[in-house]
């Protein structure tokens, strides 16, 4: 059985009220954030409590706004960020974006956001 294949957006084709709605959810921001720190995950790893269902849903939601790209590996569902392609479509949002939650988890004094 070939492996599983995803739909990504072109970089071109990733719209700035897409990233923006995938990166409004606490969830999905805090996937983003894990990405950022982790590197290339499994995405099981990115909510381990959470249903399978709800995993699949919010990936699959930053992977067609263009936030992440998703590969099939085995069993495995691996998910990055697409840094590069968000840096060349707006520059600095990623990273003003993921300053932004940092600054908002320390103000609400929580150790690990």
């Amino acid at each position: 059985m070939p492996p599983r294949t995803y739909h990504h957006p072109d970089t071109d084709e990733i719209a700035i009220p897409r990233v923006l709605f995938a990166l409004s959810e606490p969830l999905r921001l805090n996937m983003v954030r894990m990405l950022a720190e982790q590197g290339e995950t499994d995405s099981i790893d990115l909510g381990p409590e959470l249903p399978r269902s709800t995993l699949t849903h919010h990936t699959s939601l930053l992977r067609e706004s263009g936030v992440v790209f998703v590969r099939a590996e085995g069993r495995k569902c691996m998910i990055r960020l697409r840094e590069d392609d968000l840096e060349a479509r707006f520059p600095g949002l990623l990273g003003t974006v993921l300053t932004g939650y940092e600054s908002a988890a320390d103000d609400r004094g929580e150790a690990d956001a």
